[in-house]
């Protein structure tokens, strides 16, 4: 089974402002675009997996990026990725906590994050995007048994957080 994966991310903002002498405005635009063919080496990913899912108040779930998730369409049965080429976490609007992503408690996935410990919190509405360049073979490593846990927080108690997660990556 073939993947093809495209990465669209879109940025623009217009600033504008009042002056004695007249208007003024600034623009902002960047575009960034990541393809990938099927496969494992470089500007490549044989593998996808997503999932929707709902923490309780002040919950935790790791992920296993390494050996125990279902394949979107079933095959492959199990997914293992060894590297990962894109991550994207969306937290939906309606939460009240942050959704944080990031340091397990053990056998942590460093990944993009710097070290074990590192977290990112996605606020509510928010979207975190991530994804290797094209050309990078290497990708975000994924260490089975010792460094695959993605970790995801909710970042509060009292309510729960709503979020989506796909991942993008290799078998090899």
């Amino acid at each position: 089974m073939a993947l093809q994966t495209r990465l669209n991310v879109s940025l623009s903002a217009k600033q504008t402002s009042a002056a004695d002498l007249g208007a003024g405005e600034a623009n902002i635009a960047k575009q960034a675009a990541i393809a990938l063919a099927n496969g494992v080496a470089a500007g490549q990913a044989d593998l996808a997996w997503a999932d929707s899912d709902t923490l309780a108040a002040s919950a935790t779930r790791d992920i296993d990026l390494s050996g125990v998730l279902t394949g979107v369409l079933a095959t492959p049965a199990v997914v293992s990725f060894v590297k990962v080429r894109a991550l994207v976490v969306v937290a939906a609007a309606g939460n009240t906590n942050n959704v944080v992503v990031g340091g397990a408690a053990a056998n942590a996935w460093v990944g993009p994050f710097g070290a074990a410990t590192h977290t990112i919190a996605v606020r509510p509405g928010g979207v975190l995007v991530l994804g290797d360049g094209q050309a990078d073979l290497a990708g975000y490593p994924v260490v089975a048994g010792t460094g695959d846990q993605l970790r995801i927080t909710n970042g509060g108690g009292g309510t729960a957080v709503t979020y989506d997660v796909a991942i993008i990556g290799t078998s090899a």
